[in-house]
This record gives C-alpha cells, structure tokens and sequence, in this order.
C-alpha cells in the first residue's frame, strides 16, 4: 500500500507566523497532502502578539498535530515517509539547533531525520540583521541538505497587501519543495502581471 503524501510543517517563535499560516491554507487548497504540524511554545506567543488568527483556527488547517515535547511522534521516525518539512518562520535559536544536530524537541527531531533520510527541508529563517554566528549556522545546515529560504517579498508582483506579499512568498516555499499551487506568480507569466 502507498503512503500518502505527507509534509511537515513547523512553526516557531520568530516574527512571521502569517508565514507558516499561509503555507497551511495553501496546502489545504491543493489537497493532495496530509499535513503534520508542530508549533512552539514561542509560537503561540508570536501568534497572539502578531495575528488575530486563533491558535484553534490555526491547528484546524492541519490534518496531523503534535505536541512540541513528543519526540515519540511519528515523525520523530525516519522509517515514516514523508516530502520533507517546511519551517516557517524559523526563528535563528531553531537554525542554531538543526546546525548542531540536537534533537530536544519534535521541531528539532523531525528536521534532523529529514536531514539524515535526504528529504527536503526548508527553513524560512526569521532575522535581520545577521550576524557572522547565523551565517555560520545558515552555511552548516546548507551543507547538511537544508534550503535556507528567508521570506524575501516579490515585490515584482506588485502586491496590494501585506497578505498578498504573504501567500506569494508561502506558494514559492511550496513551489522550492516541488509543490505547485495556483497562487505562485511566475516572472512572466500569462497573470496579467509582468511576473
């Protein structure tokens, strides 16, 4: 029997939770996936801070939710097959952490064994500016297999709204782990955009 296609996605306490939020409702209009999520503590912080989205709304757009702490999940195991994980937003303290290998956590956990079962696994890292110990850890987790993706906005599609720059931004995470939606822009595309 064939396994769904699963896909992983973590939230954590850096600024940009709309972030991790689009990247669910997205998947949830594609369909097709089963959708595994984990949220931090922080994140819930960050969440009531920055959104009016409820925590409950949020945990509804997943088919799967895990406990932070429960790093007996199933997607604590390599042997259970998923598409990878997206991190989104990635605060620089989980960037740090999947640099050293730790495993602590089930954010933490679940990067690892996508790392070490050559999955893809996107890190959507939350921090500005840089110092040279978050370009050290950014270079780590690249030569590991990771894809450090920092939520640069497309200001080419000359987006109305903080939301708009928001879901290109999500459809193009998507669109680097090979999951194409309709609400990626492309540079040159028939939108009626130029781009």
């Amino acid at each position: 029997m064939q396994s769904p296609r699963r896909l992983i996605v973590a939230i954590t306490g850096a600024t940009g939770v709309d972030y991790g939020i689009a990247v669910l409702r997205l998947l949830r209009r594609h369909g097709g996936f089963e959708t595994h999520l984990i949220i931090s503590p922080s994140a819930i912080r960050t969440l009531a801070e920055e959104s009016d989205v409820p925590l409950a709304e949020v945990q509804a757009l997943a088919d799967v939710r895990h406990p932070f702490k429960d790093i007996g999940a199933t997607i604590a195991s390599g042997s259970f097959r998923t598409e990878g994980m997206i991190v989104a937003p990635c605060s620089s303290h989980t960037l740090s952490a999947i640099a050293a290998s730790l495993g602590d956590n089930l954010i933490l956990r679940a990067a690892d064994v996508c790392l070490k079962e050559r999955r893809r696994l996107l890190l959507m890292l939350r921090e500005t500016p840089l110092h040279l110990g978050h370009i050290e850890h950014m270079a780590a987790v690249t030569r590991y297999g990771a894809i450090v993706m920092p939520p640069v906005p497309s200001l080419y599609t000359r987006p109305q709204s903080i939301a708009e720059m928001v879901e290109q931004t999500a459809a193009r995470a998507l669109d680097v782990m090979g999951i194409e939606t309709e609400a990626l822009h492309r540079w040159g595309d028939a939108s009626g955009r130029e781009g």
